[in-house]
């Protein structure tokens, strides 16, 4: 029998935690672990792996000395508080500067004298919140290499894209091989706050992370075996939150627009593909090998071995909810996205990611423990290394 508070797997089990992006949806990963922690505030995840928004995340609980009790509260505290301002600069002065850069580098054929651009808005104020809340030290979170000395941590891994080359690139801090297999590979790093600011540079809107010789951006992008870093530093049972609502077969062929999609309403679907997407393919494609496994006699298995994964989603459409908080954005960046069309769509899924509003974060919060409570028995099968199947 499960008894709340007295599971606390031993660092060694093969337990991970998988965290994708989304931008200010990562408010729902730590509104459904807070409720968990509640049941297990004992549980301590060996591997932590997190990209985009969820690399914050991840980076938050890998170097928080408490288990999940205490830092999945202090999280929270954290994104309860949170406002556009602490993520990018939106006063009328920063943001008619970088689109004016804009503008002028666009009409300028290529000049030489066209001024150079990163990102639609100066993300500097990440950088400042990542660093009061992940105490690094001369930009190393320090708390990290402090868990995985003490053994309460076997490794973390942070992924994001190098423009440079095109490759996907996880840094691994901990335990764990590297890889290299073309468009995939990886380094054992300290991780730093450069590492999470590179990982969650939104393309376009936040500029890239230069790291040595290479310029970083969004590890959402191209990454296309999310679970796959987990699986490489030994996981066999994965929890993986990703904050995409499934629509039913009714809503998704609901129109979103009338007449012709404005840029928001593209700015949507292009970011759906690239940060929501890819995770229930991949567990897809994971189930169907474990399906395969099943079948097969032990001695033809190749030492491959089945892999529980849980996936959870929101059970409320993230993206429509932002509708209702949008006439709360600071004036002159609401002035940016309503030029993009967000108020001509029912759901401004675009605006949900840059959506740092703290009472639209509290709604999401409140999803993701009511969502938490639901699948309650299926998560503590998961962490107690039960069969899924078996849970009622």
């Amino acid at each position: 029998m499960h008894m709340p508070g007295h599971l606390d797997p031993d660092p060694s089990a093969e337990l991970a935690i998988v965290l994708s992006g989304g931008g200010a949806r990562a408010a729902y990963q730590v509104g459904l672990l807070r409720r968990l922690a509640r049941e297990l505030p004992n549980l301590r995840f060996p591997v932590i792996t997190g990209v985009s928004a969820g690399a914050i995340n991840a980076a938050y609980f890998a170097s928080h000395p408490a288990a999940l009790g205490k830092a999945a509260e202090g999280l929270a505290e954290i994104w309860r508080h949170l406002t556009v301002d602490d993520i990018f600069r939106v006063d009328v002065a920063s943001l008619a500067r970088n689109l004016a850069r804009w503008a002028t580098h666009l009409v300028s054929g290529g000049s030489q004298a066209a001024p150079d651009v990163r990102g639609l808005v100066d993300s500097q104020p990440l950088r400042a919140t990542l660093e009061r809340s992940a105490a690094s030290v001369d930009g190393e979170i320090i708390g990290i290499g402090r868990n995985i000395e003490r053994g309460r941590l076997r490794a973390v891994a942070i992924t994001a894209l190098n423009y440079s080359t095109g490759q996907t690139v996880t840094w691994i801090q901990g335990q764990g091989p590297t890889w290299n297999e073309g468009i995939r590979r990886s380094f054992h790093a300290r991780l730093s706050t450069e590492h999470i600011m590179a990982s969650a540079a939104l393309p376009l809107f936040f500029p890239a992370v230069r790291m040595g010789d290479a310029w970083y951006g969004d590890g959402g992008v191209r990454h296309y075996a999310p679970l796959a870093p987990a699986l490489r530093l030994g996981a066999r049972r994965i929890l993986a939150i990703s904050p995409q609502y499934h629509q039913t077969p009714r809503e998704a062929q609901e129109p979103k627009i009338r007449g012709y999609p404005p840029p928001a309403q593209i700015l949507s679907q292009l970011l759906n593909a690239v940060f929501l997407d890819v995770l229930d393919q991949d567990a897809e494609q994971m189930e169907r090998l474990n399906r395969l496994l099943e079948r097969l006699p032990p001695e033809e298995r190749d030492d491959l071995k089945p892999v529980d994964i849980l996936v959870l989603r929101p059970s409320e459409n993230l993206g429509a909810l932002a509708a209702a908080y949008e006439p709360r954005l600071p004036r002159a960046f609401r002035y940016l996205t309503r030029s993009l069309g967000t108020r001509e769509t029912t759901s401004p899924d675009f605006l949900s990611y840059l959506m740092f509003q703290p009472d639209y974060l509290e709604r999401l919060m409140a999803i993701g423990e009511k969502d938490a409570e639901a699948r309650l028995p299926e998560i503590l099968a998961l962490v107690a290394g039960e069969t899924l199947a078996a849970v009622p």
